[in-house]
């Protein structure tokens, strides 16, 4: 009678809600973990770009480079998921996912952190923080800026 063979690490042990940084977005996965967040800015054209891709979406320009932000933003709008089967995101019901306006100008599809749903406004202020996933992989999600860190720069955010 043979014994079963153990089963090596599969699909199923994936993380398939983790990034996986290519030489293009290394430098943005690197900031994340390291608490800075960056966009895209072209220097063609001025305007900035969140997510991060190689051209210009505004004038098709390639010449665009990383730039740190100020880590700050105002919520355009969000939803609060109370469902969500797929793993981890079951875990984390209800949390609150969202639409912010960074100060530099992109928008960014983001996660709204340590604020109660009921205290969410249009327009209100939030500030970037960071959520450790692994040791590599931090995921930029902000939370209510109550006017405390108007002193502190990005080199110093505070992680979640």
């Amino acid at each position: 009678m043979s014994t079963p063979a153990s089963t090596p690490p599969g699909p199923a042990d994936a993380r398939f809600d983790l990034p996986e940084p290519d030489a293009f977005t290394r430098p943005y996965w690197e900031a994340a973990a390291q608490g800075r967040l960056l966009l895209r800015r072209c220097s063609a054209c001025g305007r900035a770009h969140h997510y991060p891709r190689e051209f210009c979406p505004h004038c098709w320009s390639d010449d665009v480079t990383w730039e740190p932000t100020s880590g700050r933003a105002t919520l355009y709008t969000w939803s609060v998921v109370h469902r969500n089967d797929l793993p981890p995101f079951g875990s984390r019901v209800p949390y609150v996912a969202a639409v912010v306006d960074l100060a530099e100008g992109p928008r960014m599809m983001t996660e709204v952190v340590d604020c109660a749903a009921a205290d969410l406004r249009i327009g209100m202020a939030l500030e970037v923080a960071f959520r450790n996933e692994t040791k590599e992989v931090a995921i930029a999600v902000f939370r209510p800026d109550h006017g405390q860190s108007s002193s502190r720069t990005q080199s110093s955010p505070s992680r979640r």
